[in-house]
């Protein structure tokens, strides 16, 4: 069955330019693929209004969130990365000639790449252990495997026997799992707990 649908502007070309090589409707539609009542309707529209591009660009419900809205809206999304889609709604909507609903957030969130996902937990680190370990890394980034057999590691972590799972969830893209806006830092606290100590080097 031959296409019924609107022609792109190419298409559209051709069933005009096969209609005025002398092809009749049928040998057109055979031709090019297309229903007679598609080859006759495009024709009829090139004779009578000179019409040769397609409508379909202005079809469908215009998109509420332009370009700088998503700009906006990244921007709450980075302030505030544990807002809800509530909250990120009403700060969009602050200041704006034209309001949107939550689910028009919800949709341009999606589009712009973000979703709700519960964020990573990792150990808080200070400011300061940061830098340490920094310096650390670049004072020994030259090291060989020799060197390091001369090494022994120790260290001692405290299992928690109850731990208050409080759920929170954070907008992120898929690609940011691991951005520090994106965690959920832990620390050793009370509850109940064993304390285990360990060492190992290259000889033990």
């Amino acid at each position: 069955m031959g296409k019924k649908g609107d022609l792109s502007n190419f298409e559209r070309g051709m069933v005009v330019g096969a209609r005025r090589a002398g092809l009749s409707i049928s040998q057109s539609a055979q031709l090019l693929g297309f229903s007679r009542t598609t080859i006759s309707r495009v024709y009829k529209e090139w004779c009578e209004k000179g019409k040769t591009s397609s409508m379909l660009q202005s079809c469908g419900r215009k998109c509420l969130v332009d370009a700088r809205g998503q700009r906006r809206m990244g921007r709450l999304i980075q302030a505030d990365r544990r807002a809800t889609l509530t909250e990120i709604n009403t700060c969009y909507n602050r200041g704006m000639q034209q309001s949107i609903c939550e689910a028009t957030t919800r949709t341009t969130l999606r589009r712009m790449g973000y979703n709700s996902r519960r964020p990573h937990r990792v150990p808080l680190i200070s400011t300061t252990n940061r830098k340490k370990r920094l310096q650390f890394a670049q004072a020994h980034q030259n090291w060989t495997v020799e060197d390091w057999k001369n090494v022994a590691w120790s260290d001692e972590s405290q299992f928690l026997l109850r731990h208050s799972d409080g759920r929170v969830r954070i907008w992120r893209k898929q690609n940011e799992n691991m951005d520090p806006s994106c965690l959920v830092t832990t620390v050793q606290a009370g509850g109940g707990g064993v304390m285990v100590w360990g060492i190992f080097s290259w000889h033990t």
